[in-house]
């Protein structure tokens, strides 16, 4: 339920048109995470152009199935595990939520990983101390900053995201080549492909993304004033959808385009020919492949890119499992609430922080974990995906806003069954 934050939140300004992009900004460029970045580099180095057109395939599939995630927590007041909790089973809700966190944990440990050594590789120093120090700051700005102050600081850090359109104008891109390859899709029907191709697939249209952006359509009611759940406040359907529709392709859009372009400098740089690309197992393998192609300075922006971009997912990660935990056992959630009054939610969003980090210093890689995470990802947001598309007509759930337009109706369900057969593909193949 929605309830006031109190002085965690922070009076609300005058929204111009980028004041007003928010969770759909920040959702999407979380996407393009160390671990994300990790996928894209191993596709294009793998496959060089082959699977460029993927970017532009799954930007209406993502961006539609992004919004119903958003219109269930603007018009219900409540998380995607809150609203399985109360209108499905938990028999459902239980394994999607362990199957969420442990994702989750594994694409932490990489990003931290990641992270903690780009910065060692542009700075000097032992890439464990930066990875602990970045992980620390991560969950006490969560903790202790105000969700108003911390969203806006996020917001801000999606500028990093044009680190790699620099980074890809210091390379000479052969762009009839590519935009051939981009509108002529190509499929192969081997594991290896259907692996790569379901990895895409699960790390741009990932179950974590849908509970966090509904999560914050409900932090973001919290913290306005004047504001509740459509359900109770119809008359700001309309300026609601509109922004969320706005907030979301745009986020969506921003998040494809960066991927598009690390997977052609991957293309570029590492791929030779047909069955000889470079195997790339993590972002900081990528960026020093870059080196010698890119030279120096591409090197340092791809490196820098994959701290800033690390510190924008953390949260993302470690929130959603919290969320997700907190509504499947009834916990006050929230980065609104403080500290005392939500000591459940934030002890897991610290924990799986610190989990993920644990996992750098043992003996489990999480960094070749971190591609099979992906996959795993891809099939388990499969029956999330379906559970949503009917929450988003069921009368208990979204009150009088059971019409959902045709055109964004079918592409979540053509999102879901993309993931689906993605996903049986690969079983068919696992062993050809």
């Amino acid at each position: 339920m929605v309830t006031d934050c109190g002085d965690r939140c922070d009076p609300p300004k005058p929204k111009s048109f980028l004041a007003r992009l928010g969770p759909g900004l920040i959702t999407g460029a979380s996407d393009d995470d160390p671990s994300g970045i990790a996928t894209y580099s191993q596709t294009g180095a793998r496959f060089g152009y082959s699977l460029l057109w993927t970017c532009f395939f799954t930007l209406p599939l993502m961006a539609a199935i992004q919004e119903i995630s958003a219109r269930i927590g603007r018009i219900s007041g409540r998380g995607i595990a809150g609203n399985i909790r109360r209108h499905y089973s938990r028999w459902l809700l239980y394994p999607i939520v362990v199957l969420l966190v442990s994702a989750n944990v594994i694409n932490l440990a990489a990003d931290i990983g990641a992270m903690g050594e780009a910065l060692a590789m542009v700075c000097g120093g032992p890439a464990a101390i930066y990875a602990a120090a970045l992980s620390f700051i991560s969950v006490l700005l969560q903790i202790f900053v105000s969700y108003r102050k911390y969203s806006s600081y996020l917001k801000w850090l999606t500028l990093v995201l044009f680190s790699y359109l620099a980074a890809a104008c210091c390379i000479k891109i052969p762009w009839s080549e590519v935009l051939l390859a981009t509108v002529t899709p190509k499929l192969r029907w081997d594991a290896e492909f259907l692996a790569t191709f379901i990895a895409v697939l699960g790390t741009t249209i990932s179950p974590y993304l849908f509970f966090w952006q509904a999560s914050m359509e409900i932090e973001e009611i919290r913290c306005t004033d004047g504001e509740e759940p459509l359900k109770f406040k119809p008359q700001q359907a309309r300026v609601q959808f509109t922004r969320i529709r706005w907030d979301t392709y745009v986020g969506m859009a921003l998040s494809n385009l960066i991927a598009f372009f690390i997977v052609l400098m991957a293309a570029v740089t590492l791929f030779h020919s047909p069955g000889e690309g470079v195997d790339i197992e993590s972002s900081t393998q990528a960026a020093k492949a870059l080196e010698p192609f890119a030279g120096k300075f591409a090197f340092a922006l791809f490196s820098l890119g994959i701290v800033g971009t690390g510190m924008l997912a953390l949260p993302v990660l470690a929130g959603s499992a919290a969320y997700a935990v907190g509504e499947a056992l009834k916990w006050p959630t929230g980065l609104d609430r403080k500290p005392l009054d939500a000591r459940g939610f934030y002890a897991i969003l610290a924990i799986s922080t610190l989990l993920g980090l644990a996992l750098n210093f043992v003996h489990i890689d999480p960094i070749k974990a971190l591609f099979w995470a992906a996959v795993v990802n891809g099939v388990v947001a499969v029956p999330i995906m379906i559970v949503m598309m009917r929450m988003v007509t069921n009368e208990k759930v979204v009150g009088p806003f059971t019409r959902v337009s045709k055109p964004l109706r079918i592409m979540g369900w053509l999102a879901t069954l993309v993931m689906l057969l993605a996903s049986i593909g690969l079983v068919a193949t696992w062993h050809s």
